[in-house]
């Protein structure tokens, strides 16, 4: 489903073309019954917009685990194709967006923290936060392929992991209606590791287990798993000892 086709088909009417994109081709009484969940708790602040998000936001999604908490303002689109563990926090404002025709969506393991601001995003792709992964604020996570994110990672503010989204760049059609082309292959970040502040790991830049990317770093081919990588391109600086963590 790509979204400017969508939103510019005269064919459709604005709230078939609303449905669409947020719902995809959910039974239309599904659809008012979230909307009317929506309008109840988005946005209701202190204890009862806390209590009553943890009650009534589970029937919106795909499997939601025990001790789940949902901040105010948050963006839900196809949150039928999302999978939440147990006690998740979804801060302030994060979208998570599972939308697709033909993907499974996003899965999100125990104990993961998603911080204000921060967009998770899917254009026909699917997205993986192993348990105990920390993203900070006001960052983007995006996959029209796959992307995984392997348990304990740390991702610092104003990060962006993309997997897919690439456009063709000899192409006579102009990139705003170009369809997304293939990406280079899956993007996945390995468990227990620290990625800086502003960093952007761009599509199949894998990253291995416990490693280290330096604040500003732009990862656009893999790096080994035990490194410390920094700079523009991120190049590898020094060897980590070698463990690995079992997470629970």
């Amino acid at each position: 489903m790509k979204f400017n086709k969508t939103i510019t088909d005269q064919r459709m009417s604005a709230f078939a073309k609303y449905r669409r994109v947020y719902y995809g081709t959910l039974p239309l009484g599904r659809v008012l019954a979230a909307e009317c969940i929506l309008l109840l708790c988005s946005s209701l602040p202190g204890a009862a917009g806390f209590w009553l998000r943890g009650k009534l936001y589970r029937c919106l999604f795909a499997s939601v685990g025990k001790g789940v908490v949902f901040g105010r303002h948050l963006t839900l689109r196809h949150p039928h194709k999302i999978r939440l563990g147990n006690h998740v926090v979804v801060d302030d404002n994060v979208v998570l967006d599972a939308k697709g025709d033909h993907n499974q969506g996003i899965t999100v393991g125990d104990h993961v923290f998603l911080g204000r601001n921060t967009i998770v995003y899917c254009k026909d792709g699917d997205i993986v936060l192993g348990p105990k992964v920390n993203i900070s604020s006001n960052c983007q996570i995006f996959s029209s392929n796959r992307l995984v994110v392997g348990a304990g990672t740390v991702m610092g503010a104003f990060s962006y992991f993309l997997s897919g989204g690439e456009y063709d760049a000899g192409s006579e059609t102009p990139f705003a209606d170009q369809d997304v082309q293939p990406s280079k292959g899956p993007l996945t970040i390995g468990a227990n590791s620290w990625i800086g502040a502003h960093v952007t790991i761009t599509d199949a830049s894998c990253i291995g287990e416990h490693c280290v990317i330096g604040a500003g770093a732009v990862v656009v081919k893999p790096i080994p798993s035990d490194s410390v990588a920094v700079g523009v391109p991120a190049r590898v600086v020094k060897s980590l000892p070698a463990f690995r963590v079992v997470h629970e």
